[in-house]
This record gives structure tokens, sequence and C-alpha cells, in this order.
């Protein structure tokens, strides 16, 4: 971990290691780092998570007293319970604690509450007229699920934290758990209490939208987060969203927009932009791999002598999937000269298909990409390949290959996929990037912004990328890569840490 806080230059490493040698750290999101599964023999194995979360916060938290605590996802889990976990090729460890919860309010506290209400509306997804209904059931897994669950969430952090030797960084992970800051606060006293941030990784919208929700839930979110020391946002926009909300909603809230602060109930809130990031070296290694350049290979004999556009994402409604398609649909209708000379290539991951919402898209999503070979293919070309399923190697494989990638959210916290790509990338691929990621504010120097919503802009988008002169290519290639290796994700971490730092706290 050797990267720097390049705003004054002090190692990232020496910064930690100063901090933590009189802090330990509580690390609370919905999932664990880890999922255990038992053999038919009895020995129990486990799978380590991926993402930049996991590997940042894995790997500073086996150099120091650390605990990840997070629901368990199979019974392997939970019958582990907690101990000690090393995951990677050393002898440092990180202690895991897995909890619990009754499946019934897991369902209503994951399910109903967390997916798909709280994230539909944070993505600004509800189609108003119509949804979402909240109802008695609602209410039910409000009551029963959401708010027992931060409970169960509060009283671990409260646990751990009087057992900690130091006193603890409480890092607190995304909105299934806003309501556990307020708690862990109000039941531990002054002198007692750890330091509490508390990152949201989606979406946070304007004040006017928070209106759909009943304001017993919206003022509970509000009071909850605001029982954290600091709350962190993927961008100055969520940043000023938030503050903005409290300041329309809660009664006897003092903010101060310059210095980013809330004061509630004679508490002081810190609010911030930490753009989460990707671990470059981490994702260079995966590149590298036999298995990657084999994946390349076939993906490179697919596309022949053809420029590739490339996707890479969940299947999920704010990832507007089918107006990419439609985007390059008019492209080849406007542009003629792309017709055979172009690929569209989709990997597609399914996403909680548990729900009506998402397989209804997919079936939207499959129509598209079937009417675009209808309109367009010829014997000896297919407009576009949808590839379905989860395998991260071939999304490498792919990311090293494209002219364009693709990425055009009606609404995202960031979309890492847009930092992946330009780090692996051998073609000096352009990005074609949605105004509506949190991406945007990091990458949009380098990058073709466009409105998700604009499928003209964007079928001019993917024409101008495609045609772009080799000069100019690489130089935005470069720029695209300097930028997400300056700003990776243990620079992410390193800000939150100098913010505890520099506040005192």
């Amino acid at each position: 971990m050797n990267s720097l806080n390049r705003d004054e230059g002090i190692p990232c490493e020496a910064l930690q290691n100063d901090f933590f040698a009189e802090r330990s750290l509580i690390i609370a999101a919905n999932r664990g780092p880890v999922m255990f599964q038992t053999a038919e023999d009895g020995s129990r194995t486990f799978t380590r998570g991926s993402g930049g979360l996991v590997t940042a916060l894995v790997g500073l938290a086996q150099q120091i007293d650390a605990t990840w605590i997070g629901c368990g996802r199979t019974e392997a889990d939970m019958e582990w319970e907690r101990g000690e976990v090393a995951l990677w090729k050393s002898r440092d460890t990180m202690r895991i604690r897995f909890l619990s919860p009754e499946p019934d309010a897991y369902e209503g506290y994951y399910n109903v509450i967390a997916n798909p209400l709280l994230w539909f509306f944070q993505h600004s997804m509800w189609d108003i007229p119509r949804k979402p209904i909240i109802d008695r059931s609602t209410w039910t897994a409000w009551n029963e699920g959401y708010v027992p669950i931060n409970r169960l969430f509060a009283e671990a952090i409260i646990n751990q934290t009087k057992s900690a030797p130091k006193r603890p960084l409480v890092m607190l992970h995304d909105y299934h758990l806003y309501l556990t800051p307020r708690m862990v606060r109000t039941q531990l006293r002054p002198s007692e209490r750890p330091t509490l941030s508390h990152f949201v990784h989606i979406p946070w919208p304007g004040p006017d939208y928070w209106s759909i929700l009943p304001p017993l839930m919206r003022n509970a979110i509000l009071e909850g987060l605001l029982g954290a020391d600091i709350v962190g946002f993927q961008t100055h926009g969520d940043v000023l969203n938030f503050i903005r909300t409290c300041q329309q909603y809660l009664t006897r809230v003092g903010v101060k927009y310059k210095i980013q602060r809330v004061w509630y109930r004679n508490h002081a809130t810190h609010v911030r932009a930490y753009p989460i990031s990707i671990d470059v070296q981490a994702l260079q290694r995966v590149s590298r791999e036999s298995e990657v350049a084999q994946l390349r290979t076939e993906i490179e004999e697919m596309i022949g002598d053809r420029q590739l556009i490339l996707r890479i994402e969940r299947i999920e409604p704010s990832k507007n999937i089918v107006r990419g398609f439609q985007a390059y649909e008019e492209m080849l209708t406007l542009y003629p000269e792309h017709q055979g000379r172009v690929k569209f290539l989709a990997i597609l991951v399914p996403s909680r298909m548990d729900l009506g919402e998402y397989q209804d898209y997919m079936d939207e999503v499959m129509a598209a990409a079937g009417r675009i070979n209808a309109t367009f293919a010829t014997g000896n070309w297919e407009p576009v390949r949808v590839l379905v399923g989860e395998k991260y190697e071939r999304a490498v494989a792919a990311m090293q290959s494209y002219d364009v990638l693709l990425v055009n959210s009606i609404a995202d916290g960031m979309n890492l996929v847009a930092k992946e790509g330009p780090i692996v990338n051998r073609r000096h691929g352009q990005l074609v990037l949605s105004e509506r990621t949190g991406a945007r504010e990091q990458l949009e120097s380098a990058a073709i912004v466009i409105s998700p919503c604009d499928i003209s802009a964007t079928a001019n988008a993917l024409h101008e990328a495609l045609t772009m002169p080799k000069g100019k290519r690489r130089e935005r290639a470069n720029q695209l890569q300097a930028l997400v290796k300056k700003e990776d994700v243990f620079w992410w971490l390193c800000r939150q840490i100098k913010t505890v730092v520099q506040l005192g706290l």
C-alpha cells in the first residue's frame, strides 16, 4: 500500500501507521469480506469478496487491530460466527464477526427496504405516479426488519467498542445501515464513543425528491446519519444534496455549506466527498494472468478487424442498457459507414433477478439487442453480441480490447468500470461517459460526456470516439489512465483518515 496522499505528499502507509498506532478499526457493512462454504467432508473453506472496498479495507485491516462486522450470507458463515481469517498469503489476519439475523427480519430489511425501496429511490428510478407503494407490509418491513437489524449492528459495534484495546474508528457503509450511527451514539457515554464515519456508495438525490418518503422514515434516516462524525459521499453534488436535505426537513438544525458541516442535537457532522476508486496494481496483476490472455484472444477472434464498442454492467434499470443499444442503432442508421465495421459487445451480469422490475428489464435488454441484429446483421456480421454471466477475467480481457467503452448510466454512485477500463486497455480506447455517474467529476476532462437520456447525442458520441484521430485517441487515453492512477482506492482511504486527523475526532 504505497500510494501517496497527494494533497500533501505524505505516504499513505505512514499516515495510516501513525493513526492506527493509537486507534483500532471497526468496519460495518451488510456483507462481510468473505463467504464460507462447507464441503461434503465437513471441511470449511471461504471465498474472498471482490471489489475495491474489500481490497482496500482488507489490506489495511490485516495490519492493525481491526474487526469487520457483517451479516452472514450462508449457513457456514453463521456457524463460523467469528474469528481470525488470513486473506492474503501472509501471517497477518483480520477479525471477522458474522451477525445472524432472523430470516424474516432480513427479508424485510434487505429485500423490501434496502432493495428495492431505498436503492430505487436514491437512483431516482421510481415511476412516481405508480410506485413506490408504501403500505402496511412496507412499514412492517421497516419496523420489524430494517430497524431491528440496524440495532443488531449497533449492538455489535458497541460490544466491540467496549472490548477494543484502543479507541476505535468505526467505518460504516451504505444505505443498509442508515440508522446505526445514531443508535451507537445514544447508547454510549461521551467518554466511550468511537469516531463514527459513514460512507454512502450510491447517489443522494436532492431534497425535493426526498419528499416521496414518509416523514417518519425520512427523518429517521437523516437523524441516523447525523449520529456520525463524518458522512462521506461519492461526489460534491451528493454532499450539497445531503446538507440541503437536512436543512429542509429537520428542525433546529444548523448547516454551514462553506465548511460542509451540519449541527444537530448538539453534535457536529462533517460532510465530505470521497470518490471511491480501484486498486490499480491488483487490476494490473489480474490483466497479466494467462487466463485473461486466452480470453482476450477469443474476444479478438470474435471482433476480427472490426472496432469494438464495449459495455460491462449489472442488468439493472439504472444502467440504461436499452438506451445504449438504441444509441448504437441510431449511429448505424446515421453513419452507415460503420455497418459491418464495428461490433457492440455487452457483458451483462444478472442482478436481483428475484425482483420483477429486474426480470422485466432483462427482457427489454435482450429484445433491444435482438432487434438490432434482426435489422442490420449480414451473413458475416453480427452487430451485437450479448454475454450474460459473471466472469471477471473475461471482463478484464474485453476491457483490454475495446475502442470505445460506453457508460451511459441514468444514475451511478461512481461506476468503477469507467476507471478499470482505461487502466488495462491496449487500444487507446475512448470513454463515452454519462454526466450522471460519480466518475464524471474526476474523468470528464478526458471523456466524451453525454446526457444519458439523449440517444442522438450518445449516437454522435460513439461515432466521434470511433473516428477520432490516432494522436488524439492516444493523448486522451493516457490522460484517463493518469487520472485513475493518481486517485486510486488507497488515496480514497487516505483522505478519510486525513479528515479524522485534521478534525481531531
